[in-house]
């Protein structure tokens, strides 16, 4: 496991104000990923709480959560979803249709990605407004497969996302949280 300090993981996010509208400050995790240390220890601290969750699959959230899903899945040796956006999957697949913080979108993951009963760790790069992750856990709802938790980068609590995916005392775990 790496032993990158966390302080240095909060100073490699870059913010980049107004993108994508006006009045939203983004933060851009694609230094942290250009910097092997740091991306290591990002991805060492998210392996362990999902670990700690149990899952049998990892549903990955497009885009940035393919980055971190990925190898989290492959590490823990279970498999990967892909939950991708409307009209990329090219087989049958589940639907939900959501509100983002500037818009709606849509997730779908094929019928077959996961089975009645398989937990399912969702894993994405930020949880902001809590709208994405949501929408993921009632994918994996309508595919009969049971959410053990979420595992993120980055939160931004500010913004009250976890509230929108609470339920039970679910573990939702973030490495690095901006108030």
């Amino acid at each position: 496991m790496s032993k990158q300090p966390l302080s240095d993981l909060y100073d490699i996010i870059r913010d980049v104000a107004d993108f994508p509208e006006p009045g939203i400050v983004f933060k851009d995790v694609t230094p942290l990923l250009s910097n092997s240390s740091a991306f290591r220890a990002a991805l060492d601290l998210m392996t362990e709480t999902c670990r700690a969750m149990g899952p049998e699959k990892i549903l990955a959230i497009e885009s940035r959560g393919f980055i971190f899903g990925a190898p989290i899945a492959a590490t823990l040796g279970v498999g990967l979803v892909l939950a991708r956006k409307a009209g990329k999957l090219p087989w049958k697949r589940h639907r939900v249709e959501y509100a983002l913080e500037y818009g709606t979108d849509t997730i779908e993951i094929h019928q077959d990605s996961i089975h009645a009963g398989e937990k399912v760790v969702i894993v994405d790069d930020v949880l902001a407004t809590g709208g994405t992750a949501r929408a993921a856990g009632e994918v994996v709802d309508k595919a009969g497969g049971i959410v053990s938790g979420y595992g993120f980068l980055i939160e931004l609590a500010f913004l009250g996302g976890r509230k929108k995916i609470s339920q039970n005392g679910m573990a939702i775990e973030s490495v690095l949280e901006y108030r």
